[in-house]
């Protein structure tokens, strides 16, 4: 097989439609005749499938550690979903595109067979059943159950498909994988080490069962990646910060990652990059961390903010898990090349753009549009998106943390806690400390046996090692606390006018229940209420099957209450 690099790969699909939306139908009846006829146009069918489009964690605006000013509500938060969403429809429609062009693969693939070796074929067939399993395992998430197609289709024959259980979906998503697992490499060389692998079939599967409670295949798919990673396949990234830039994309913590490259075309520009950008870099800050996800993070004794005597609410960045300065900007700091200090009163920072005071519109007394939270997110944002007004940095899909707290979350659930557990949650906090899992001086080492209490700590640790990775939905939802967790308000500081400056930033100490979630709702005045969230916990734990797709197959019934 060729070792053409996957970023040339997914660029010379993408450079063609750059400029106008991709389109993701399958190639009908006739040019699938004629291709698919040697190794070339195979591993262009595979490599088509690597494109961003068709490989997403959630969004993060779904969830309570994320807020759009811009957008005054989501159809998740904000109870609005109904079978006419154009996100669903275009969530369902784009697995479903994959999945047909991975059917039309797997019946067209030995054509090549005379000048393709048999092993090359295999490794393909194999990349495609992964993918195809992915895309099985977002829909039954997303929707329960759903049509299940496994092989190219006439028009009136989709027309009359029926959904199909998805705990059977289920397990033919385990066989999928369990077949990927056994047929791909490891690694690959270099030029091709954005290619699926072993790993990330037994990953895709880990996360699988995780969200369906399939404790037992969880545990053993994320031990079967901790195997891999004691062969040197897999490792932490010494840095938590660093993982997430630009010079950590080839860093063997991924497992998942999609390439990006503004040189290819391969980018996000615009409104949607300055939006996370300060006011004073010239952004919106307007894309911002909600309160809940700054008090999420623990103080540095491991205990949460309403039971540590370390934290203080006048200084909310002191004595806090690192992840926290990480990921949000701490006030009072430089940031990508200007102080960033939200108090009303801080009418003027330092610039060392230009070596002098400048305006601080980071500030709402001075624009009112400013981070309503005070907050702005850190995680992953680089000078370069100041720069250029352009980030491309590659998308991570998975990444060998979570597989460590999937095996730790799986063994707890089973009640089946022995050393283990709490070493694979420790190696987790004790990178993010920057130090080694073993110096459990240096960071609050987790050294509970009970099931209740790993069950906590593991949860918190999810929430602040993931955020707007896409992973904080699948949790809220697999944990059925969305309804708690999404129907409390967005809170915001209050306006200028009505900052009690002594209570600056929050006026005491947010209580925290079993569950993580934060209760505003006695500090009144002294906070804003900037949206409120709904979720009806009587439908939306599955979104709608779109009306479009049941007014072409009347067949195919709906979920509950839609």
């Amino acid at each position: 097989m060729k070792t053409t690099t996957i970023y040339i790969l997914i660029i010379s699909v993408l450079l063609a439609c750059s400029c106008n939306k991709l389109d993701l139908t399958p190639p009908d009846q006739p040019s699938t005749t004629s291709f698919y006829k040697n190794q070339t146009e195979l591993e262009m069918a595979v490599d088509d499938l690597y494109r961003i489009d068709f490989w997403s964690n959630d969004d993060e605006t779904y969830t309570d550690n994320h807020w759009y000013r811009g957008e005054l509500g989501n159809a998740v938060t904000f109870g609005t979903m109904s079978t006419q969403d154009v996100n669903v429809q275009n969530y369902y429609q784009t697995c479903y595109n994959a999945i047909a062009r991975v059917n039309s693969f797997l019946a067209n693939k030995d054509k090549a067979a005379g000048n393709t070796p048999a092993a090359v074929i295999t490794q393909f067939e194999s990349e495609m059943r992964l993918i195809r399993a992915y895309q099985y395992a977002r829909l039954i998430t997303h929707f329960g159950d759903v049509p299940f197609v496994t092989k190219t289709q006439t028009i009136t024959e989709a027309s009359n498909n029926i959904r199909k259980s998805k705990d059977s979906i289920l397990q033919f998503i385990f066989d999928e994988l369990d077949f990927a697992a056994s047929n791909l490499p490891s690694s690959y060389p270099v030029p091709a080490v954005k290619r699926l692998t072993k790993g990330a079939a037994l990953a895709v599967k880990a996360r699988t069962a995780l969200y369906f409670g399939k404790w037992g295949v969880a545990r053993d798919a994320a031990r079967g990646v901790m195997d891999l990673a004691n062969t040197g396949v897999y490792n932490l990234y010494p840095s938590y910060a660093g993982l997430f830039q630009k010079s950590g994309e080839n860093n063997p913590e991924l497992i998942i990652s999609i390439p990006r490259d503004q040189t290819q075309n391969v980018y996000s520009s615009g409104t949607i990059v300055q939006d996370f950008l300060p006011r004073n870099r010239g952004g919106f800050g307007a894309r911002i961390p909600t309160r809940e996800m700054v008090d999420a993070y623990e103080c540095t004794d491991g205990k949460a903010i309403d039971e540590s005597s370390l934290y203080d609410f006048h200084n909310p960045f002191k004595n806090r898990d690192p992840r926290l300065t990480a990921s949000i900007v701490e006030f009072g700091t430089f940031w990508l090349g200007v102080g960033y200090q939200p108090h009303p009163d801080s009418l003027t920072v330092y610039s060392l753009v230009t070596n002098r005071l400048v305006k601080n519109n980071d500030c709402r007394t001075n624009a009112p549009f400013a981070s309503y939270t005070g907050f702005l997110w850190k995680k992953g944002i680089e000078q370069s998106w100041v720069d250029k007004l352009a980030e491309d940095n590659d998308r991570i899909i998975c990444r060998y943390a979570e597989m460590l707290l999937t095996y730790a979350e799986a063994r707890i659930e089973l009640n089946d806690i022995d050393a283990s557990v709490p070493d694979a949650i420790n190696q987790v906090r004790a990178r993010a400390y920057g130090v080694n899992v073993s110096q459990v001086t240096l960071y609050p080492a987790v050294t509970a046996t009970d099931q209740a209490a790993l069950r906590q700590v593991v949860r918190r640790e999810r929430r602040v090692e993931f955020p707007l990775e896409g992973l904080r939905y699948m949790d809220l939802i697999r944990w059925r606390l969305a309804e708690k967790a999404l129907t409390r308000p967005v809170i915001g500081l209050p306006d200028p006018a009505r900052q009690d400056r002594s209570k600056w930033p929050f006026p005491g100490v947010t209580p925290i229940d079993d569950d993580g979630i934060a209760d505003y709702s006695g500090f009144g005045s002294d906070v804003k209420i900037v949206a409120q969230r709904n979720f009806d916990k009587k439908r939306q734990y599955l979104w709608p099957i779109p009306d479009i797709e049941r007014r072409v197959n009347p067949k195919l019934s709906q979920n509950d209450g839609y």
